[in-house]
């Protein structure tokens, strides 16, 4: 329930935790961060059920109120412009702009972008259906925003101040006095408590936002959230992730209730076009309050920003060479190299365009086995479904070798799992060792390869092997289990364009007997057989933050395999991965951190859960040369589209062709 308390009441006085801790815990974590991973691990705290070190404590201390002890009355808190977690915040209090984003940049002209998520709700709590469409985000605001050259610092947005109590179970935000509903009205605490109590109020709020024991208000401008643990990073950024809502607008509406009415928002833009199944727009408002606040300044330049419906990449692609959408951020790389290398191209009207994908690593594409399902519990099995996939003919014959294969969930960064279990990984497994394989404790693991025909041929006979070890037999063609009943595996798919990556992979199941479908929906549909459990295997990207946080439990856990909201559509669950991801979440230093990550990593490994295809890469984007663009990208969470502008100059050579 959301407290409000009478007239000049204040927060209950908190101990002192801080007061005899020792300084030196924090220059010697910072002393341990090596490479830009490890520079970027050094900034974040993950999730922590059991409460924080001491070095943690120390480091929010001292980068949010130095060493003052919060007195327990509100005017004694020491409010910042910012927060950062174990580094300086970069931009003082007086900054005026964040240099990733042009302050100068001219506001004007119109931005047409693609998107194939067919939205058919405008509802900012649905919890059915597809959900609201692209960038609707752009209409609201959230307390803070993320910066995008720091890795773990949050700048004020309806928030011009936040504070932490010296116990750190609790925040206080204060509200900036400028905030204004597009109505007129001034947002408030009370809009927070309410936005936050309904969040954590819903079937994913209470996943994502149960960290929050209760919010109080304290005035009209500022609110405090409780915690039942000392505050933790992903505790930031979820309450970052948060729009708020106007209480007034809503308080006679049904948030959840599906809708195609523009509510009332905030953000800089607002709905002026719709039609569902088709397109979106979207308009500046030229009296959006926060225009000229620090965080915002070069952001959000165009008059109008459309997004055109497309259920297929291939028009889309058409739609572009055509110049009915400006930008087009490629998936397949086939047509990366050529479809776009048209008379426009040669002219430079078009360019081409790597862009980072910001702390975002993991797989871009795996196969998702439903291990809910009878016919994949047995390892052996999962096994020998990894066996068939030949990657390597696919990434050869489909993706002209561009491609580079995921193997591990974090490629290519400090937690992925090579070569032998380490000390403190073993020390970490040692007490699951009954109940894990015996080669993840003395064999390096590797995916399986076939550079040739041959190689692939030796892999399906191993896979058959492993099918038969686990009671399947082929009888006339068809692998059956003892009691008769064929095996087979339906895909669930909403993207055509996933056919091209199973088909192949179908004809190589139909060797080892199994019949294996695609079953192609459309996005609820999806969506609803998705959270109902309903598919075999269905392809998906498995992005993740890098450090991870709550997404380990989200998407790893056991807990959250029941979740139906959760990222675990595979039903991953092991007794293992509940003990890791609970050592992940309250690991004290980066030494911590990285074993425990790279035992999760064996053990999502030798599991055969999914099937790792490839692994993240550099963005690749194609756009009309009418844009301006910041001299650089910020390095975490670039700012794109948002921080380009209309140049009027470039657009005019392209308009008068």
């Amino acid at each position: 329930m959301t407290e409000r308390p009478p007239a000049g009441k204040t927060l209950a006085r908190q101990s002192s935790a801080l007061a005899h801790y020792d300084r030196s815990a924090v220059a010697t974590r910072g002393s341990t961060m090596a490479g830009a991973d490890g520079a970027a691990i050094a900034g974040v705290s993950t999730i922590l059920r059991a409460g924080l070190s001491r070095s943690m404590l120390l480091a929010w201390s001292l980068a949010l109120f130095g060493n003052t002890a919060w007195a327990g009355t509100l005017e004694d808190l020491d409010f910042k412009h910012g927060i950062a977690f174990f580094h300086d915040l970069k931009y003082p209090a007086d900054y005026t702009h964040l240099d990733y984003l042009n302050p100068d940049a001219p506001k004007g002209g119109e931005l047409v972008l693609p998107t194939q998520s067919a939205f058919n709700n405008l509802a900012p709590m649905a919890t059915r259906g597809i959900g609201a469409p692209q960038g609707f985000g752009s209409t609201s605001e959230t307390l803070l925003i993320r910066a995008g050259d720091e890795v773990s610092a949050f700048y004020g947005r309806l928030a011009d101040g936040v504070a932490v109590t010296d116990d750190a179970r609790a925040m206080v935000f204060r509200i900036h006095a400028d905030a204004r509903w597009r109505d007129g009205v001034p947002v408030t605490a009370s809009d927070v408590a309410y936005t936050l109590d309904m969040r954590r109020n819903q079937p994913e709020g209470r996943v994502y936002f149960n960290f929050i024991a209760r919010v109080e208000v304290l005035d009209d401008r500022h609110v405090a959230v409780h915690l039942f643990s000392p505050i933790t990073l992903n505790n930031i950024i979820m309450i970052q992730f948060a729009p708020i809502l106007p209480e007034h607008y809503w308080r006679d509406r049904d948030p959840e209730a599906s809708t195609l009415e523009p509510p009332l928002t905030s953000g800089p833009y607002r709905i002026s076009a719709i039609k569902q199944g088709r397109y979106i727009e979207y308009e500046r408002d030229p009296e959006y309050w926060g225009r000229d606040i620090p965080v915002n300044r070069g952001r959000y330049n165009f008059d109008r920003v459309r997004y055109e419906v497309y259920r297929d990449a291939t028009v889309i692609r058409e739609s572009f060479r055509k110049g009915l959408i400006d930008i087009w951020t490629e998936t397949d790389v086939r047509y990366w190299h050529d479809s776009f290398d048209t008379p426009a191209f040669s002219r430079g009207w078009v360019r081409k365009i790597r862009r980072h994908f910001g702390i975002e690593v993991g797989v871009r594409s795996n196969i998702a086995l439903n291990n809910r399902r009878a016919k994949f519990k047995d390892r052996r099995v999962r096994e020998a479904l990894t066996l068939a996939m030949d990657f390597e003919w696919q990434n050869r014959t489909l993706h002209m070798g561009h491609h580079k294969r995921a193997h591990s969930f974090w490629p290519d960064t400090i937690l992925s799992a090579t070569g032998l279990p380490s000390e403190d990984e073993l020390a970490l497994l040692e007490g699951f060792r009954n109940q894990l394989p015996n080669e993840l404790f003395d064999k390096p693991f590797r995916f399986p390869e076939a550079t040739s025909v041959d190689e692939h041929r030796r892999n399906l006979v191993r896979a058959r092997q492993l099918l038969s070890e686990a009671g399947w037999r082929t009888i006339d063609g068809v692998l059956t289990n003892k009691a008769g009943e064929p095996f087979t595996i339906k895909f669930l798919s909403q993207n055509i364009a996933d056919s091209r990556i199973l088909l192949p992979y179908l004809q190589d199941l139909k060797r080892l007997g199994i019949t294996a479908t695609i079953r192609l929906v459309e996005s609820s549909q999806f969506i609803n057989l998705r959270r109902e459990f309903e598919f075999d295997a269905v392809l998906q990207n498995q992005d993740i933050l890098m450090p991870p946080g709550i997404e380990l439990e989200a998407t790893y856990h056991s807990a959250s395999a029941k979740d139906p909201f959760s990222r675990n559509v595979a039903g991953i669950g092991h007794p293992a991965l509940d003990y890791l991801i609970t050592q992940a979440n309250l690991a004290t230093t980066l030494e911590e951190m990285i074993a425990a990550c790279r035992a999760i990593d064996r053990v999502l490994l030798w599991q055969y859960y999914q099937i790792p295809l490839y692994a993240v890469d550099l963005r690749r984007t194609v756009h009309w040369d009418k844009f301006g663009i910041p001299d650089y990208e910020a390095k975490y969470w670039p700012a794109f589209p948002d921080g380009w502008w209309y140049d009027d100059d470039k657009a005019a050579r392209i308009v008068n062709r």
